[in-house]
């Protein structure tokens, strides 16, 4: 099983720095913060707890070893339900953004998907964000549909798929 379409590389690159392991409780401050730093309706703390608890939820924490910066860069979240993985929510804290980390979680989660024999993997996207649009596609994702108002009156979401 392979990605649709190979990853395009560009001139970004990442710290050999970070890491890209399974969140803990320990994280979920820190996960809570980028949150909300980086969505104007975040996620309760308690969505958060949720997710670490439930069986076929997994998020993602991509994590910095360097003094004077946010020790955790990113996160994501994603379910993986019978062939299916579908992500949830992907954020990056402000002062890491730009630097490929978003791109390393989603790597990490398609080849989790499909070390695990998941078919496809969908997620929403704002209409508007053009930056998270391209980066999906360097991964092969396509447009499908739209849902109206998924994100409250007037944002709308596109539905994005990957077949793997």
């Amino acid at each position: 099983m392979a990605v649709t379409r190979p990853i395009r590389s560009d001139h970004r690159t990442t710290s050999p720095a970070l890491k890209i392991r399974a969140a803990t409780n320990q994280d979920l401050a820190a996960i809570f913060e980028i949150e909300r730093l980086a969505f104007t309706h975040p996620w309760s703390l308690d969505s958060f707890v949720r997710e670490l608890s439930l069986p076929f939820s997994l998020t993602l924490v991509a994590t910095l070893d360097r003094p004077g910066e946010p020790a955790l860069a990113g996160y994501l979240c994603r379910w993986l339900v019978a062939d299916e993985c579908h992500i949830l929510n992907v954020a990056v804290h402000p002062e890491r953004r730009r630097q490929g980390i978003a791109e390393r979680l989603m790597a990490a989660a398609i080849a989790e998907a499909i070390a695990k024999k998941a078919t496809i993997v969908t997620l929403e996207v704002r209409r508007t964000n053009l930056a998270a649009r391209g980066l999906y596609r360097k991964f092969g994702f396509e447009e499908r549909r739209l849902r109206r108002n998924y994100y409250g009156p007037g944002e709308d979401a596109i539905v994005m798929e990957l077949k793997l």
